[in-house]
């Protein structure tokens, strides 16, 4: 039990919150520990309704499984295939475009392109099939296809490739709005032999870092977040989330702080890790709230079910991508919610449920350069006044 001293410190801490000053990673720490867990959700509640007053939004998307190879290995992962496993996927232009037209029809305006961490460096049959698309890198093809969706279908790409150098994100810049890549954990310490990402060189906190600031400089708007429950403590946790307020208030090009809970897999080493709980995962999520106030805050529902509502609670503005054509490769086990269920139960919590682009509304003012004038003629005519996508676009 914390002391009364304690619970007064917390107490004062949710006070500077709501006044809308910033807190420490000491006090973020002492939240994060405290058991006083309504209060933090209801104080995370009312930064939300303050800073993002809107409605809630998420990204009607279809998911383009590019090429499911991957340089690592981590313990915790089912989206790595190697070679010989049935579900590989080296994706042609021809069936890109197939997925990317279907998303056209059923009103999708995102296209999430997907893969492996430089699989062509680890995987002589990436490097084969790369040469035979008329390829050297995965990045090239990347924009190959990506200028295609773009011009073909109008859908607005947006690639998850892992970490990439600043040359190989402007080659990208031109037909992509945004790029992502998680942060995960600023904690070294899961590179460790026996730890989640011993074996994956490219989870080095100092290279993900890199490629988020280097995506800054370019005026790339960016997404990112964090993995929660893959052995971090309390203290890394909240240091990880101070180091993604640090990048942005550097540069200010993160669209949102994705907070996803680990879920346990059959054939990884962690299957038998328990998934964290629920009253510590909606704990985390409040206090990134209450650590980046006016930040979009973003769960992915589908990991979620039956408990959305509690999210709404903790202060969340956002439900990221959610796809109505193909699956989520990287956590197949866990079905889309229909957007209908989503949008009853946001309904339910008096907010209101709106499609956006996969670039906030935020990003799309001229004077702020995140968009290049190439692409403003695909995003224009896709948005409203308020920057969200048109709603009879959506019925």
């Amino acid at each position: 039990m914390f002391s009364c001293t304690v619970e007064k410190e917390i107490s004062e801490v949710l006070s500077r919150c709501v006044e809308g000053k910033s807190i420490s990673r000491t006090e973020a720490v002492l939240l994060l520990k405290s058991e006083n867990t309504h209060s933090i959700l209801q104080t995370a509640k009312s930064i939300r309704d303050r800073f993002k007053p809107g409605p809630i939004t998420y990204s009607p998307k279809v998911f383009i499984n590019l090429i499911n190879l991957c340089r690592d290995t981590c313990s915790y992962c089912t989206y790595k295939k190697e070679p010989t496993d049935d579900s590989l996927s080296m994706m042609s232009p021809d069936q890109v475009l197939s997925i990317a037209q279907r998303g056209k029809m059923t009103r999708c305006t995102e296209a999430l392109i997907v893969t492996g961490e430089r699989p062509e460096a680890r995987y002589l049959q990436a490097k084969e099939w790369l040469k035979s698309l008329g390829h050297s890198s995965i990045v090239d093809y990347i924009r190959e296809v990506s200028e295609m969706v773009l011009h073909k279908t109008g859908l607005l790409p947006h690639t998850n490739a892992g970490c990439l150098t600043k040359k190989e994100m402007s080659l990208l810049k031109d037909t992509n709005v945004s790029l992502g890549l998680m942060l995960e954990s600023s904690s070294e310490r899961l590179l460790r032999k026996g730890m989640p990402h011993e074996m994956a060189p490219s989870k080095n906190p100092k290279l993900r870092t890199k490629t988020i600031q280097s995506a800054g400089e370019l005026r790339i708007p960016m997404t990112t977040g964090l993995l929660v429950g893959i052995g971090e403590t309390h203290e890394e946790m909240i240091d990880s989330l101070f180091v993604i307020k640090e990048i942005q208030s550097k540069f200010g090009h993160l669209q949102e702080v994705i907070m996803q809970n680990f879920s346990p897999k059959a054939n990884t080493a962690m299957v038998e890790i328990d998934r964290p709980s629920h009253s510590y995962f909606i704990k985390c999520v409040a206090v990134a709230r209450l650590v980046m106030n006016d930040m979009n805050i973003q769960i992915p529902p589908n990991l979620n079910p039956g408990c959305l509502g509690d999210f709404i609670d903790a202060g969340i503005n956002d439900w990221g991508g959610i796809s109505p054509v193909t699956i989520d490769y990287v956590n197949p086990e866990y079905s889309w919610p229909d957007v209908e269920l989503v949008r009853s139960v946001t309904l339910q919590k008096a907010h209101g449920l709106r499609a956006r682009l996969p670039i906030y509304p935020e990003f799309l003012d001229k004077s702020l350069g995140f968009i290049p004038e190439g692409l403003r003629s695909f995003v224009d005519p896709l948005i409203d006044d308020a920057g969200l996508v048109k709603e009879h676009d959506q019925n």
